[in-house]
C-alpha cells in the first residue's frame, strides 16, 4: 500500500453499524469535509449484510494471510517485478529488460535507485555478496537525464528537496491550486506525472479544502490531444502491452516518493483450490474454461450474463443494488447455476432483480483473490490520502494499468455497469454516491486479508473507499487511458531490443550498415514537409491506396480518402460482407487504422493522429485498414 497502515479490513473486525452509520463529521483528514452530508448509511448496511451472509455459511478464509514483506524482500520483489532482476545479481529471465533503465525520466530513475540502495543495505547487514551498483548500469546505458549518474556522496538534490519539504506539508500543500468544481482542466498525459509532481513541488500552493459533492460537481478533466492522438486501454498489442505494467509500476513508485507515500505492496498468497465451477474460482481459471466455449472470451461470462440481466430488467429499478435480496433465495440460485448455467438451462426470466444483484455482488466477493488484486488492493484503497484529486487519478490510472489483464478487463466491465446504473438515477434512486457506498465494501473487503485499522480510523477509511470508487466510475474513461509517455518508452524499448537481436545476428556487418542508413533516413525525414506513403487494407481491398501527407493530414482524412475511393474509383473488393453500408456508400466510422512494425507491434491510431508526425517517430511501419471488431470508435 502506499502506506501499511491503511490496509483493508476484516469482515469480522468492522465496527458495529450503530457506531458509525451517521453522515460525515469534522475530521483531522483534510477531506474530512469534503463528503458533505452525503450519507454512509448504505455502506454500513452493504457490510452488516455481507458479515451476515458469510456468519450464516460460516466461510472460511479461501485466501492465506497475506504477510507485509520486510526490507530488503520487498525492494527485491519490486525490482524483479520492475524487469531489473539483474541488478540484483541474479540470472533474469529476459536479459532485454535492462535496456528499460535508458528510457527512464529522472524521478523514475532515482525510484529504482533508490530501492536498489535499501536492498543493498539489507543484504550488507546479512553478510552476503554485495549487489550490482545501479550506476553502472545507468552510465552504460549514456543517459544524461538519470538522477542515478549521481556520486553516492553527491546525493540527488531532488530528492533532498522532496525530504527536506516534508517537513513543510502540515502547513503547506504543494499538490494543488483552488479547483472549481464543474469546471474543465487538463489532465496532461504527454509529462510523466512524477515529473509534473516534482515541477508542482518546487512551487508554493496554499490548499483549500474541497467539497466533494456529487458527479455532478466532480471537476471535468480533459486530456488535450497532441499531434499523436490519444491511446486507450486495448489500442495497443498484446505484445505491447505486457511491457506498460512494468513501466506503471516503476512510474507509480516514483510519484509516491516525491508526494511522500510509500508503496509496500502485499505479497500474493498461495490460492486454495475449488469444486466449484463459478463461484470461488479464479478469474484466470473462468476465462480458460470460458473460452473453451467462447474463443477470446475477456470477461467471465457468468459475469457477463448478470451485469446483461441487471440492464434488461434492474437499471429502473429502485434501489438496486444497495435493497438485498434474500439470502435464502441467493445462496440457491448460486447453486443451481452452478449445476445448470454452462447447459443453458438456468432461467434468468425467473429470477428476482435485487437477487441477481446479490448475486453480482457476491461473485465479486466470492472471487479466491480480490478483483483488485492482494498485491495492489491495498494501494488502491490509500489512494484516498493523496489530497489532490488529479494526482489521485494519475495514481489510480497507473494501478489500473498494472492490473493483471483478466481483473482489468473485470473491472472494467463492472464499472460500465454501475456507470449506466447511475444514469438511471431519477428512476431507481441511486446516485454516484450511492452506488459507491454500496460497491466499496465488495471491492475492499476480502475475508483472506489482513486488518489493520487504528482506532478511530474506520469512518475515515470507509469515506475513502467509497470515495475511491465513485472516482473510478466518474473518471473510468480517463483512467482507461494509456499516457502518451508510457506509449514513447514502449517505442524506446522495441528500438532498443530490435538493435540487440539485431547485434546477435551473424549478418552483424550488414545490419549495423543497415542501422547506420536508417538512422539518417529518420534524420532525413525529420525536415520533410510532405512525403508520400501506402496505405495498406489487405483484407478489404487487393489494392493500396497512395497517400500524400502533409502537416494537417489527419488519419480520419485517410480514412476518408479510402471510403471515397471504395465509392468512385469501383476498387476490387475482396471481402463486402461485413462492412458497414450507410447510402449504398461504406461508412469510414466502422473502419481503423493501424500502424504496424517498426518500433511499435501494432497500434489503434486515434482519428486525430497527425500521420506525417507519426511517419517521422516511426518512418518503418506499415499502415493497415481494417474493420472496427466491435462498435465504431468513439473519441
Amino acid at each position: 500500500s502506499l502506506s501499511s497502515r491503511h490496509c483493508p479490513w476484516k469482515m469480522n473486525q468492522l465496527p458495529p453499524k450503530s457506531a458509525v452509520a451517521s453522515p460525515v463529521s469534522e475530521s483531522t483528514n483534510s477531506r474530512g469535509e469534503a463528503l458533505d452530508n452525503l450519507s454512509m448509511d448504505s455502506f454500513w448496511l452493504e457490510v452488516e449484510n455481507i458479515k451476515q451472509s458469510a456468519e450464516a455459511e460460516q466461510e472460511e478464509c479461501s485466501l492465506a494471510d497475506v504477510k507485509t514483506q520486510e526490507e530488503g524482500e520487498a525492494e527485491a520483489d519490486w525490482l524483479q517485478d520492475a524487469g531489473l532482476a539483474e541488478l540484483l545479481g541474479e540470472p533474469a529471465g529476459d536479459k532485454d529488460n535492462l535496456v528499460l533503465l535508458s528510457t527512464l525520466t529522472r524521478t523514475q530513475a532515482a525510484a529504482v535507485q533508490r530501492r536498489l540502495d535499501t536492498y543493498s543495505r539489507s543484504r550488507r547487514r546479512r553478510n552476503k555478496h554485495p549487489v550490482r551498483d545501479v550506476r553502472d548500469i545507468f552510465a552504460a546505458s549514456g543517459s544524461q537525464d538519470t538522477a542515478a549518474e549521481k556520486e553516492e556522496s553527491s546525493p540527488d538534490p531532488l530528492w533532498h528537496n522532496l525530504r527536506t519539504s516534508n517537513t513543510q506539508r502540515k502547513t503547506q500543500d504543494y499538490s494543488c491550486t483552488v479547483r472549481n468544481p464543474g469546471k474543465e482542466e487538463v489532465f496532461n498525459m504527454d509529462v510523466a506525472y512524477s515529473e509534473q509532481a516534482a515541477v508542482l513541488l518546487k512551487g508554493s500552493f496554499l490548499s483549500e479544502p474541497r467539497k466533494l459533492k456529487d458527479g455532478n460537481g466532480l471537476t471535468r478533466f480533459k486530456i488535450p490531444k497532441g499531434r499523436l492522438g490519444v491511446t486507450r486501454i486495448g489500442d495497443l498489442s498484446a505484445q505491447d502491452m505486457k511491457k506498460i505494467p512494468t513501466l506503471a509500476l516503476i512510474e507509480l513508485t516514483a510519484l509516491c516518493d516525491i508526494l511522500g507515500f510509500e508503496l509496500k505492496r502485499n505479497k500474493a498468497a498461495k490460492l486454495k483450490t475449488t469444486e466449484k465451477r463459478l463461484f470461488g474460482v479464479p478469474l484466470n481459471t473462468l476465462l480458460e474454461n470460458d473460452q473453451k466455449l467462447l474463443p477470446n472470451t475477456k470477461v467471465p461470462l457468468l459475469l457477463q450474463a448478470l451485469l446483461s440481466c441487471l440492464e434488461k430488467r434492474g437499471l429502473e429499478t429502485e434501489g438496486i443494488l444497495r435493497v438485498s435480496g434474500s439470502q435464502t433465495r441467493i445462496k440457491s440460485l448460486e447453486q443451481k447455476l452452478e449445476k445448470d448455467f454452462y447447459s443453458g438451462l438456468f432461467r434468468w426470466d425467473d429470477v428476482h432483480q435485487n437477487d441477481v444483484s446479490g448475486l453480482l455482488k457476491r461473485f465479486i466477493r466470492e472471487l479466491p483473490a480480490p478483483l483488485l488484486t492482494a498485491e495492489y488492493l491495498p494501494a488502491f484503497a490509500a489512494v484516498q490520502n493523496i489530497p489532490d484529486l488529479k494526482q489521485r487519478l494519475q495514481a489510480l490510472n497507473l494501478l489500473i494499468l498494472i492490473l493483471p489483464e483478466s481483473n482489468r478487463n473485470t473491472l472494467k466491465a463492472l464499472l460500465e455497469f454501475l456507470s449506466k446504473v447511475v444514469a438511471r438515477e431519477k428512476n431507481n434512486k441511486m446516485n454516484l454516491w450511492n452506488v459507491s457506498t454500496v460497491m466499496a465494501p465488495n471491492l475492499f473487503m476480502h475475508k483472506g486479508l489482513p486488518n489493520k485499522i487504528p482506532e478511530g480510523k474506520e469512518k475515515q477509511l470507509a469515506e475513502g473507499a467509497a470515495d475511491v470508487v465513485r472516482v473510478m466510475i466518474h473518471y473510468q474513461d480517463l483512467l482507461w487511458t494509456v499516457s502518451s509517455f508510457l506509449v514513447a518508452q514502449v517505442r524506446k524499448l522495441n528500438e532498443s531490443n530490435s538493435r540487440r537481436y539485431q547485434f546477435c545476428d551473424k549478418r552483424i556487418k550488414n545490419l549495423l550498415r543497415k542501422i547506420h542508413a536508417d538512422k539518417d533516413k529518420v534524420e532525413k525525414n525529420q525536415g520533410e514537409p510532405s512525403k508520400v506513403v501506402k496505405v495498406h487494407a489487405s483484407l478489404l481491398l487487393k489494392d493500396s491506396l497512395e497517400v500524400h501527407l502533409n502537416n494537417a493530414t489527419r488519419v480520419a482524412d485517410v480514412l476518408r480518402q479510402f471510403q471515397k475511393n471504395l465509392c468512385q474509383n469501383g476498387w476490387n473488393i475482396v471481402n463486402t460482407v461485413n462492412l458497414l453500408k450507410c447510402n449504398n456508400s461504406t461508412e469510414c466510422t466502422n473502419l481503423l487504422l493501424y500502424e504496424v512494425g517498426g518500433n511499435i507491434g501494432e497500434h489503434c491510431l486515434d482519428p486525430d493522429t497527425y500521420l506525417l508526425d507519426l511517419y517521422h517517430i516511426n518512418p518503418h511501419a506499415e499502415w493497415i485498414i481494417k474493420q472496427n471488431p466491435s462498435c465504431p470508435r468513439m473519441f
